[in-house]
């Protein structure tokens, strides 16, 4: 007798009916890469033009906090691995038609120059680490190193980390199969959000008031380029193929309606621009401090709610044509 068997992606319950492969830990890692991006975008950009002590705490104290958050998204993304022991498998080839393979390999150049990227500046941020490593002659001889190319070790940071904002949207944008994914939006999206991110966490703990004001601004041109990229975003997908129009039902009265706008949009890019416009065009207040606060969750709550729309879109009418019932009766 002659068994034949249906192999199909639609028989793995992962897969049919819904997509649920992807949870918080991929999101956090998607958050925990655009905010680096951001970190190292805004650090590198104020060395390379000279600006260290007038934006001190960019320059010299934030990318202190961009290796630590790359850490923690790289172990969440590790959590997620089905099969851990394997992850060195990456690193044995590079795949040009693959997202994740460039991520891969990016993420081994960015993570060495985030944590070069505060060596640069440390002799100017803390002279009490510095003089500690200057007491070893290796030491000395290695920030002397890192703080004569400084520019250098800028210039590499800035371009890796604006390519490392733009692959977390690449990621899932190159996902075909997830109409609510497959946008050329995703990238800028995420970039515009990370470096949104980097500025509020500037706005939010630099202690020079010239300093705080400018990112204030910054964030707020941010903030509304990433809502026109939004709504950009609604545009591409009911103007394009039934499956995207349909994915875009998901916000637009279906089941995330309310998590993505009055959750998101509303708390997380709207409240923060109206916070940060009434700060800049009056006084300050001590409770206008929630606005870089919502920016924080605004950004983790976009990567979060990607990552489940995509995985709840897709094209239905690909499904419909397989009957899970026919596997059954086949391998019987």
């Amino acid at each position: 007798m002659l068994e034949e068997i249906l192999i199909t992606p639609h028989a793995n319950h992962y897969v049919t009916p819904e997509m649920h492969i992807w949870d918080w830990r991929v999101a956090f890692y998607l958050f925990a890469g655009g905010l680096t991006a951001g970190i190292l975008v805004f650090a590198s950009s104020v060395i390379l033009m000279k600006r260290e002590n007038e934006f001190r705490f960019a320059s010299q104290l934030l990318p202190i906090a961009a290796p630590v958050i790359l850490a923690l998204g790289l172990t969440t993304l590790f959590l997620d691995l089905s099969h851990k022991l394997y992850v060195w498998n990456f690193y044995l080839a590079f795949v040009p038609t693959s997202p994740m393979s460039w991520g891969t390999w990016c993420l081994l150049l960015v993570f060495p120059l985030a944590i070069l990227l505060p060596l640069a500046t440390l002799r100017q941020g803390y002279p009490w680490a510095s003089a500690y490593i200057d007491r070893y002659e290796w030491g000395a001889t290695a920030l002397d190193w890192i703080s004569d190319n400084r520019r250098m070790i800028a210039g590499a940071s800035l371009i890796l980390g604006a390519f490392l904002g733009l692959y977390t949207g690449v990621l899932l944008s190159a996902f075909g199969a997830r109409p609510f994914w497959n946008s050329g939006v995703l990238a800028p999206l995420f970039l515009a959000s990370g470096l949104s991110g980097a500025a509020a966490l500037v706005a939010l703990f630099a202690k020079s008031e010239h300093e705080r004001h400018v990112f204030t601004q910054v964030d707020v041109g941010l903030l509304i380029v990433e809502a026109a990229l939004i709504v950009l975003l609604v545009v591409n997908l009911v103007t394009a193929s039934a499956a995207h129009i349909e994915a875009s039902g998901l916000i637009l009265g279906g089941e995330f309606t309310v998590p993505f706008w009055l959750i998101f949009f509303l708390p997380g890019v709207v409240i923060p621009i109206a916070i940060e416009l009434a700060e800049l065009f009056g006084k300050r207040r001590a409770w206008m401090a929630i606005a870089p606060v919502l920016v924080l969750f605004g950004g983790y709550m976009l990567r979060s709610l990607m990552t489940e729309l995509g995985q709840a879109s897709s094209f239905h009418s690909y499904e419909s044509a397989f009957d899970p019932a026919l596997l059954d009766l086949l391998i019987r």
